[in-house]
Formats: C-alpha cells, sequence, structure tokens
C-alpha cells in the first residue's frame, strides 16, 4: 500500500487546509491501517507560495495546494471517485471559492450550492463521496459560512450540513485535532520567542537547573512556576539537566510527608528530574565550608538575641561580637555543634557588613544551632547551615550552571555572589523571574501553616489553597495549569492576577470531554405531573456529551412523574409553553401553590410538536421511576482572604473570610452511581464539578464546584 504523508499549516487558511484533511481522515477510517500520516506544522514548505498551506508527498513526489492534493489522492485511490466524474470534478473545483471571509464574495457561492440541494441529501449521486467531504470541510473551516447556516435562511444547505455532521462523527475529532494543534503551535511559538529568550550566558557547554524546595509544606502554584520553569528551560529550551533538591536544613519544620508529597505533586506536573538531591547531602562538606570562612575571618560568632539583632541590622549597628577572632569564634561554633547550653546561644554570621544599603548584606546568619533530630540524619547534627549559606555552595558542587529563582531573592543575589567568592566556589549565574500572585490568595507557607494547624482549612489539600493539591482537588487539571504558568514565561513583570485567568484555561480541557448529568436542589423541589405523560417508565440510552460521542452512553429515564427545582417552577405561568431539556416541550396546566407562595405541585402536558427554540424558559428535570436517584452534595467556595492583596500592616486575622463554604443538598440521575473520586462532569445548567466523594449506600455523593472564569 502506497503511504502518503500529509503536512499542513496550522495557522493556514482552515477552509482550504480541512478538505485535504477530512479526505485524508475518512482514508484512514475506512482502512486497518492508516495510508495517510497527518502532520501538522506552523508553516510548510514555502516555495509553492500560498499554497505552502497544503503538501501531499509520496514516494519523494510533493504536491502543493488543496486542489492538487486532492486530484492526488482521488488518482492513488479511485475509489474516491464517483460515476459522475465531471459533476464531481467541477464541484471539487470550487473549493477555492469557499475560502474568502468576505460575505459579499461568499454569499453567492453559499446560495448556489443551496439550490444545487434542493432535491440532494447528497452533493452527487445516492451515497457519500468526496465532494460532499471536501465541500463540508471547506464550510467548516470558514467562520463566515458557519455564522451564515446558524442564521437558518440557506435551508437545504443547512439540512445537508448537519447531515453530513451526523453521517460522519469522525470529522468532530479532525476539526478538534487541527484546531489542537494550532493552539499547541501558537502556544510553542510564544514560548519560543522574545519572552523565552532571556540572556543565559554559556549555554553552549551544557545546562544544568535545579529546583531546591524546602520539605515544610506541601508545594504551591508559586512553586509550580519555578519548577516548570527550570523544567523547561533544562529540558525544552535546551538540552539539559534538571535537579531536584530538598533543601533540609530546619529539622524543626521539615517532615517527610511534605517531602514525599513534593515528589508526587511534580510527577503529577510531568516534571521528571534527572537526578534528585538533599541538602543533608552535603553536611559534611558545609561543616568544612563554615570552617574555612570562618578560620578565613570572613565569618565570625555571635549570641546577639534575634529581636536586638534584627533591630541592629535594621540600623546598620555592627554587632558586639563582629570583632571576635577566628580562634574564638571556632571554640563556640565547636559549642554549637556539640549542641551545649552553651552553644545555643551562639550562632555564626557572615562577615560582609554592617551597614549595606542592600539589608541582605548586613551579614547574615550562616549557621545556627537546633538539637532537633533531623528527618533524615537524625541527631547525627545539632548545626544547620541557613539556605543562603548552603545553597550557593551546593548548586556550585552539584554543577548548577543557572539558578533560576523567583525575583524576591533579588536583593540577595549579592549576597549569594559573595558566599561563591568567599570560598572561592565554581561561579552559577543567577535568573530572577516574577512570582505568581493571585488576588485574595496567601503563598506564604507560614502563614498557610497557620491557617492549617488553627483548623480555618481540612488540610493542605483544601480545595480553597493554592497548593497544587488543593487546586487539583477543585478540578483543575495538570494540562491547563502547565499551559497557563508557561504561558507566563519567565518574565519579571510582577503581575497580580485573578484566578478567572487559569479557571478559563482549565475550561478548555474539560468542557470537551466532561458527561453531561442532571442534579436538581432538594430544598423546596417540586414534584410535577405530566398528564399525557408515558404510561409506563421507561429508559433509553443517550449520550453523556452531545459533541462528543466518545464519551460514551447512559441511560435516562422517562415517567410522568419528575422533579423540578423551586427556582424554576415559581417563575412559571399558567398556559405558559416550557421545555423539559433533552425531552422536549410542555405546556404548564396547573400550579399549586402554598400559602407563602411556594409551588408545592405542577401539572404539565407534553406538547411533541412544540419548538424549543420558541420556548423562554428551559429547565432540568429529573423522573422518579425508572431510575434510582442518587443523593448529592453540591459544594461552592470563596476566597479566604476578603481584600485582593495584603498590606504589611494587615492583619490575618482580619482579613481572613470565614464564610467560605456553601452545600446544596441535591438528588442526582441514576448514572452519578458509577462515578469514582476525582471524575470530572457537568451538570446541567449548574456548572462543572469534581467527584470529591463517591456515591456510597446511605452517604451520600459529594461533588465540587469548578470555576470556570465567569463572573457569577
Amino acid at each position: 500500500m502506497t503511504q502518503f504523508d500529509l503536512t499542513v499549516a496550522t495557522r493556514g487558511n482552515h477552509a482550504a487546509i480541512l478538505p485535504v484533511v477530512l479526505i485524508a481522515t475518512s482514508l484512514n477510517e475506512a482502512r486497518p491501517t492508516p495510508a495517510i500520516q497527518i502532520k501538522y506544522e506552523d508553516t510548510a514548505v514555502l516555495s509553492e507560495g500560498d499554497k505552502a498551506i497544503v503538501q501531499l508527498t509520496t514516494s519523494g513526489k510533493s504536491v502543493f495546494g488543496t486542489l492538487d492534493a486532492v486530484n492526488e489522492l482521488c488518482t492513488a485511490f479511485p475509489f474516491l471517485s464517483g460515476k459522475d466524474n465531471k459533476l464531481e470534478a467541477d464541484l471539487i473545483s470550487q473549493l477555492e471559492s469557499f475560502t474568502t471571509l468576505d460575505f459579499k464574495a461568499l454569499d453567492p457561492v453559499l446560495q448556489r450550492l443551496d439550490t444545487h440541494l434542493i432535491l440532494r441529501s447528497f452533493v452527487v449521486g445516492y451515497s457519500l463521496s468526496t465532494p460532499d467531504i471536501a465541500l463540508w470541510g471547506a464550510l467548516r473551516g470558514n467562520r463566515v459560512a458557519v455564522a451564515a447556516l446558524k442564521k437558518g435562511s440557506l435551508v437545504n444547505l443547512t439540512r445537508w450540513y448537519r447531515f453530513l455532521e451526523e453521517l460522519c462523527p469522525w470529522t468532530a475529532g479532525a476539526v478538534e485535532a487541527l484546531t489542537a494543534a494550532a493552539k499547541e503551535k501558537k502556544s510553542a511559538k510564544s514560548k519560543e520567542g522574545a519572552s523565552y529568550d532571556i540572556a543565559l550566558k554559556n549555554t553552549d557547554g551544557g545546562v544544568v537547573t535545579r529546583f531546591p524546595p524546602e520539605p515544610s509544606g506541601y508545594l504551591h502554584i508559586g512553586h509550580a512556576k519555578a519548577a516548570l520553569l527550570n523544567d523547561y528551560f533544562a529540558h525544552e529550551k535546551y538540552n539539559g539537566t534538571l535537579l531536584l533538591r530538598f533543601d533540609d536544613t530546619n529539622p524543626s519544620n521539615e517532615k517527610e510527608e511534605f517531602q514525599d508529597a513534593i515528589m508526587e505533586d511534580l510527577a503529577l506536573m510531568g516534571i521528571k528530574p534527572n537526578k534528585t538531591s538533599y541538602t543533608s547531602d552535603y553536611f559534611d562538606e558545609l561543616y568544612a565550608y563554615g570552617l574555612e570562612i570562618i578560620k578565613a575571618g570572613k565569618a565570625y560568632a555571635d549570641d546577639t538575641d534575634k529581636e536586638t539583632m534584627q533591630a541592629q541590622r535594621f540600623d546598620g549597628i555592627p554587632s558586639k561580637c563582629r570583632e571576635l577572632s577566628p580562634e574564638e569564634s571556632l571554640v563556640h561554633f565547636e559549642e554549637m555543634k556539640k549542641g551545649t547550653p552553651e552553644g545555643l546561644r551562639w550562632c555564626i554570621r557572615a562577615k560582609i557588613s554592617a551597614d549595606d544599603k542592600n539589608k541582605a548584606l548586613r551579614d547574615p546568619v550562616i549557621y545556627r544551632c537546633n538539637p532537633a533530630p533531623h528527618h533524615r540524619t537524625g541527631t547525627k547534627w545539632k548545626i544547620y547551615p541557613t539556605y543562603d549559606f548552603a545553597c550557593p555552595i551546593v548548586d556550585s558542587m552539584e554543577g548548577v550552571t543557572h539558578a533560576l529563582r523567583t525575583i524576591e531573592y533579588r536583593d540577595r543575589n549579592p549576597q549569594y555572589q559573595w558566599m561563591l567568592d568567599a570560598l572561592n566556589l565554581r561561579g552559577v549565574q543567577v535568573w530572577d523571574f516574577a512570582r505568581m500572585n493571585f488576588i485574595r490568595t496567601l503563598l506564604s507557607k507560614r502563614k498557610l501553616t497557620k491557617l492549617v494547624e488553627t483548623g480555618v482549612v481540612w488540610g493542605w489539600d483544601d480545595p480553597r489553597f493554592p497548593t497544587i493539591r488543593g487546586i487539583r482537588r477543585r478540578g483543575m487539571t495538570i494540562p491547563a495549569l502547565r499551559e497557563f504558568i508557561l504561558k507566563q514565561g519567565p518574565s519579571k513583570a510582577v503581575t497580580l492576577f485573578d484566578w478567572a485567568l487559569i479557571w478559563a484555561t482549565n475550561k478548555k480541557y474539560i468542557d470537551p470531554v466532561a458527561p453531561r448529568h442532571t442534579a436538581i436542589i432538594s430544598k423546596d423541589h417540586v414534584k410535577a405531573v405530566i398528564t399525557n405523560g408515558p404510561a409506563s417508565p421507561y429508559t433509553e440510552e443517550k449520550a453523556k456529551h452531545a459533541k462528543n460521542a466518545a464519551v460514551g452512553m447512559k441511560t435516562v429515564a422517562f415517567s410522568n412523574n419528575v422533579l423540578l427545582e423551586q427556582e424554576d417552577v415559581k417563575l412559571f405561568k399558567q398556559d405558559e409553553e416550557i421545555t423539559l431539556m433533552n425531552w422536549g416541550n410542555a405546556f404548564v396546566r396547573k400550579i399549586t401553590t402554598d400559602a407563602n407562595g411556594t409551588v408545592t405541585g405542577l401539572d404539565l402536558e407534553l406538547n411533541p410538536g412544540g419548538d424549543v427554540k420558541k420556548t423562554e424558559k428551559k429547565v432540568t428535570w429529573l423522573a422518579t421511576e425508572g431510575q434510582d436517584l442518587v443523593p448529592v452534595e453540591l459544594v461552592d467556595f470563596d476566597y479566604l482572604l476578603k481584600k485582593d492583596s495584603l498590606s504589611e500592616d494587615d492583619k490575618l486575622e482580619d482579613v481572613l473570610n470565614y464564610n467560605t463554604e456553601f452545600r446544596d443538598s441535591a438528588v442526582a440521575d441514576g448514572n452519578v452511581s458509577q462515578l469514582k473520586v476525582g471524575d470530572i462532569i457537568q451538570f446541567d445548567r449548574k456548572g462543572f464539578y469534581r467527584v470529591d466523594r463517591a456515591a456510597a449506600p446511605g452517604v451520600p455523593a459529594v461533588f465540587f464546584n469548578i470555576p470556570t472564569g465567569k463572573q457569577k
């Protein structure tokens, strides 16, 4: 069998591209082994001018352009041509007429095709043929043509267009593949453009980046940006190495639980470090460097209390211990190492400056005494290096070439370089990028820990938390998270993001694949009787997703007793025609209310011939017979903070929002009993939800509302 390669330019005119893509797809659908490999490129070969958007290649021969590619396929696969070759050829030759976006030029073309289809189901003969597929693709790829079809005036053309869409369900997948490829190429282009062309030096010799989290909490969305950017520069921008190094230098705050969770979250985000290490692997070497820097007179021991030291550093006042001799400082360092009561009084400070304008250079602490057991080294050590001392040293030792970190470290960059120079270590290029800040969101690990420990939230995976665990539990998908973060790039510009932006990105991923279900709020729901409803309950198999058959089927029950929501029925009027979604129209024949005006009963009369386009009210419903309704809880959340951003003067307790959880009891269709924890669905007219607890006997299923970026 002859093998073809079809290359299309995703940014080209889709009205010219889709005809060839759909013909190729139809050939592949009909064969056990694909005859045509379809490749999507940002641009194809340019030597053929405008025809470069489509290139068909076989046996070293290439043809360019829509018409030439279609004719080549018809020659190679004779069954593509029907009995009326001339008419087919004439219709195919008109494909270029459908590529214009000028409605005045396009309208006569559409009118001619509409007239041609007055008495026809297919454009040629009595069965599906190549012109049908090619012309349908040309129309589908032209947004002006699609808009004209929606107006309804082109009756015959619209009928044929919808008939072809139903007859050839694979067209949806082909269109989505082209659209997705176009978005991917555009995203890749933006990532490879100016925003990612930063001034990294000496990349020819290899790039080694690192992500050094402290295992004192769970990763949040700010950490995710640092991890993804380091991964991107190491593995996509350059063919380099990514190191994951746990900065485990504070045993009082660190746990193996956090360490394991960080590795799991990185794996979920598709980040695969080439090597995993721990700062604790280098405690011996760091201790040796501590001795060296003290002996060189570049560090000293200090027993100034914490509050006084902070005040002196702020005011630029040198410590009383600053002129201790190296010998005296080494004696105190040894006491610290032993963890004695005397040693606990002391710390080691780098001797950089007492009054530098950059306060990060005002003799920072580089070693502390802490007798708490370490989760990896146990009680071997009683002294631990600070991040500011350990990080540049271990970066240099592990071969890191480029340290990419958030802009909050900018003032400490000279300190980083000073450590390397003081110890004569290999240099590392530092690049700062802006951290991600979101409205009404805490990203301080210390404050997040406080909310967990005081019970304000359920835990680190609380769906109101900005942790990776939290936003995933709320319904964020990893592809959406990656796309949003990588689109921001390594810019230094600090931006306060609205969560609506990232949730809108997430919707693009869940909308095409989320099964549709129905839920009715239990409070004051109304039992309606359909007077001319089915004599006995029955069920039908319906698609879970009207636009994506691959999602599967569900069982829908129909009966003459149904549940509706009070919020809907209280707006009904006597004899008004309404639409029962996914069933049909009905007349409201009787409304029963109580003394408070609450609707307590309803009689409906089905109107099988009713036009759903003409009704104002379209409501969800559930049959009470023919299925076992599933009790569910629908949960929504608000922000944890009442202010978009906090100032230094704000006290956390004053800006916390203590009313952030909203629950509604409801019943859902019987199919919901099959859902598992983590499944994402859409309840019609309510939104997208993630299953947080599956249904079980006597226990309602719990669904968390997934934001979509729209304002409520």
